[in-house]
């Protein structure tokens, strides 16, 4: 089905951050948009406002009338919705055409260009900066976001550029439908072991991903990764990373919560770039976004503006309290390189103070392959409060408990187990320094009562 013959929509998973920029997508294209999630959210509120149509049913009697055409309607659907759900049985079983997320996002680099973020960690943060320094630059962009820019206040921009951005994601090989003009990878290590099975698939899976890139396009690798790619010919591979590659920082500057440093590159070095979001992981990110809008032809005042004024993205270092007495941020850390880095970064950055982390791991499965892995990470900081296991599509695993890592954390690091429905009450009873919420469950719903808490105790010492 071609995009001219569509009339109606329907997601099936409608609330995820990627499903919702489709949506918004269609929505600004006029055609009807509808769907189902599971429970209404933040996101699926946003979405019934801008006119989508959405239930939380799992019912076949809730699709509207102008979703049930198999000739005008596409139906798009998560991997992590169940084989055996009504609806997409239902629509499957009508003949209608069904299409992953990540098919949609191909067929747009097909047409568009198709600026691709791919790896383990680093994805949303480096493909929103990207975005933004695209879009308010001469060059401009679309974008579809895995997570919500905070200039924009959303996981989608359209406009009438030649380009888009996409957060190519690993997750059921779906970055396997798109064909990037440009790709950066930022990290291979393995993830989704539920899907692959072992550490060389996962890898084999990058490095197909590398086949997909069109020629005369570009690959930009971070550095030291251990995949090979296998790129087609008049494909120009670059490396980057912090300290060195084809583009690289210089000259970095950390003082008085700034972030200052000097971006060296083949095309044009750019002297004295301020990060908007002061994060010492942001200058490695900041870099393959520079790399990528460079090669796209923003120029150098264009990438100094768009790095200075980018303001950061929703659940990714947040920060919802930062003074000298309280610290209190979140971030989506769920793979254990990502928490490292995150702990490594909020160490750099608080050198003197008490640094806690509440942590909810994020599925049975990643607990059981990572848990030591998540205990090194976890134990740069100096207490951690551990959460029960967040399931998402799992079912329990014997054995496998929050108390794998709890059981692994080194030496000297202050530890306990919380229960989620005990979390608020912990707020209230402890005076944290510096208190970071790590994970992609939802414990971060309760983050905003969180915040209140806190300040709420700062007003009444004063």
């Amino acid at each position: 089905m071609e995009i001219k013959d569509i009339k109606s929509v329907y997601f099936v998973g409608a609330g995820g951050i990627g499903m919702s920029a489709i949506a918004r997508y269609f929505l600004n294209k006029g055609m009807v948009v509808a769907g189902y999630d599971k429970t209404p959210s933040e996101l699926t509120s946003q979405l019934e406002k801008e006119g989508a149509l959405i239930h939380y049913e799992e019912s076949v009697d809730e699709i509207p009338q102008a979703c049930r055409n198999p000739k005008h309607t596409l139906v798009i659907y998560t991997p992590a919705i169940p084989a055996a759900h009504k609806e997409l049985s239902w629509f499957r079983d009508g003949g209608f055409e069904i299409q992953k997320r990540a098919q949609v996002l191909g067929t747009l680099t097909r047409t568009l260009k198709g600026l691709c973020v791919a790896g383990t960690h680093g994805k949303t943060s480096t493909s929103t900066m990207c975005a933004h320094i695209m879009h308010q630059s001469h060059v401009d962009c679309n974008a579809f976001l895995g997570g919500i820019s905070k200039n924009y206040a959303t996981n989608y921009i359209l406009s009438s550029s030649e380009y888009v951005v996409i957060e190519a994601d690993e997750f059921d090989r779906s970055f396997h439908w798109l064909r990037p003009w440009i790709s950066v990878i930022t990290a291979t290590d393995p993830d989704h072991l539920d899907i692959y099975g072992t550490e060389e698939a996962y890898l084999e899976s990058f490095r197909h991903y590398t086949s997909l890139i069109q020629s005369g396009g570009a690959l930009i690798l971070r550095k030291g990764l251990k995949m090979q790619p296998d790129v087609q010919e008049g494909v120009t591979i670059y490396e980057y990373s912090r300290d060195e590659g084809d583009f690289h920082a210089e000259n970095i500057r950390i003082a008085n919560g700034e972030i200052v440093f000097d971006f060296v590159s083949p095309l044009e070095n750019i002297s004295d770039v301020k990060l908007g979001q002061p994060i010492p992981i942001n200058i490695e990110n900041g870099i393959a976004a520079m790399a990528m809008a460079q090669l796209c032809g923003c120029n150098a005042e264009e990438l100094r503006y768009g790095m200075k004024t980018f303001g950061g993205v929703d659940r990714r270092f947040d920060f919802k309290i930062n003074d000298s007495r309280h610290v209190l941020l979140s971030d989506y850390a769920h793979h254990p390189k990502e928490i490292y880095q995150s702990a490594k970064s909020i160490r750099e950055l608080y050198k003197e103070r008490h640094i806690t982390a509440l942590f909810q791991p994020h599925l049975y499965t990643r607990t059981r392959d990572f848990y030591k892995e998540f205990a090194d990470a976890l134990s740069l900081l100096d207490e951690v409060i551990l959460c029960d296991i967040y399931p998402a599509r799992e079912e329990p695993i014997p054995g496998v408990t929050s108390k794998l890592i709890y059981d692994n954390l080194a030496d000297g690091v202050e530890k306990s187990m919380v229960k989620k429905e005990d979390v608020i009450e912990l707020i209230k009873d402890r005076d944290f320094d510096v208190l970071i919420v790590l994970g992609a469950g939802d414990l971060d719903n309760m983050v905003p009562e969180m915040a209140k808490i806190i300040s709420k105790k700062r007003e009444e010492e004063k």
